[in-house]
């Protein structure tokens, strides 16, 4: 008789989130998961669509969590995630946002990686790579993630000893060679989609902070992994293609112009007020110095708004800025908008 071979089956739960009208890119993304053989469940956030989610053929694997009202993207991933850890028999929950279409091997090379990893289940989580973000692609063929994360005292990216550094690193990007993509490479935090987790770790950093409600969200809530002493290592090989355009990133600069004032709304605010809570908890080693880039930012700023007749939205964005400073989270009131 010939040797039995156990094959240990590594099972997955979806946990995804969608809102508005975009049950055809939520669709598509299903369609293409349920596919896969890892995959046990998925679960779906519906966070107040327009129309409620219809699930068709494969209905038993799908569960669908229904919001009378809006959470955010943290509210939403709070609960989808909480469910699945409680209710879904399953070794790994793979966070994707509505439109990431994952290639159709993505889930197998992540898995493959994670058993080459030498690191306990909870402290590793690994990260697919998303061509549209270009400082991903970077980081991915090498170049220091902490060039673009957690720089010390910036003010929404601004540090005035960084300033010409900044121009340099823009000319390398230009002429140097394109490298080749590395096998794994390790990031400090990430966005939710395309995060791939082990229910361990999810018992030792817990469930996204609900109070941020949109955006930063997933940078917080990831970023404890890195606290907590584990790695996260995207896989270039991994790909999530982003099947609906991403907010802002068709804007164009112009000449006394800036992006925050001139696409001002309620997305904005919440990223620049979760950006402000984040930051000056794990990035600020100098207040004084991080009090200069602050004052030498909000008046290129202030004279921006002059330039371009921004007033009024410059003014709420010091809202914003201070917010975030003080800890003001939760759901805010439209007038802030």
């Amino acid at each position: 008789m010939g040797t039995a071979i156990l094959m240990i089956k590594q099972t997955v739960c979806i946990v995804t989130l969608t809102y508005g009208n975009r049950q055809h890119l939520l669709q598509r993304v299903l369609a293409r998961v349920l596919a896969l053989p890892q995959v046990v469940k998925a679960v779906v956030v519906d966070n107040a669509s327009a129309q409620p989610v219809e699930i068709s053929d494969q209905h038993d694997r799908v569960i669908v969590l229904n919001n009378a009202e809006n959470l955010g993207s943290a509210g939403g991933y709070n609960q989808g995630i909480k469910y699945a850890f409680e209710n879904v028999d399953c070794d790994f929950v793979w966070l994707l946002d509505d439109d990431n279409l994952p290639d159709e091997d993505a889930l197998d090379l992540l898995l493959q990686q994670w058993n080459t990893i030498d690191a306990a289940d909870n402290k590793k989580a690994l990260f697919c790579l998303r061509d549209d973000r270009a400082q991903h692609v970077r980081i991915a063929r090498g170049e220091d993630p902490y060039r673009y994360y957690l720089l010390k005292d910036n003010f929404l990216g601004f540090h005035l000893f960084r300033v010409f550094v900044n121009q340099y690193n823009k000319w390398r990007d230009r002429s140097a060679k394109q490298q080749e993509f590395k096998t794994r490479v390790k990031m400090p935090y990430v966005p939710y989609g395309g995060l791939l987790l082990h229910k361990k770790l999810i018992a030792d950093i817990g469930l996204p902070k609900q109070e941020l409600f949109l955006y930063v969200d997933d940078s917080e809530y990831s970023y404890r992994i890195t606290q907590h002493g584990g790695t996260i290592w995207l896989v270039p090989a991994a790909r999530v293609v982003d099947i609906d355009k991403s907010q802002g990133i068709n804007y164009k600069k112009r000449f006394m112009h800036n992006q925050l004032l001139d696409e001002w709304s309620f997305r904005t605010y919440y990223h620049i007020r979760n950006r402000m809570y984040f930051y000056s908890r794990v990035a600020i080693k100098n207040n004084i110095m991080f009090g200069v880039n602050k004052v030498i930012y909000l008046v290129y700023l202030y004279l921006i708004s002059l330039a371009s007749n921004k007033t009024t939205e410059y003014k709420k964005l010091l809202v914003a800025v201070n917010d975030g400073l003080k800890g003001n989270l939760g759901k805010a009131n439209s007038e802030k908008f």
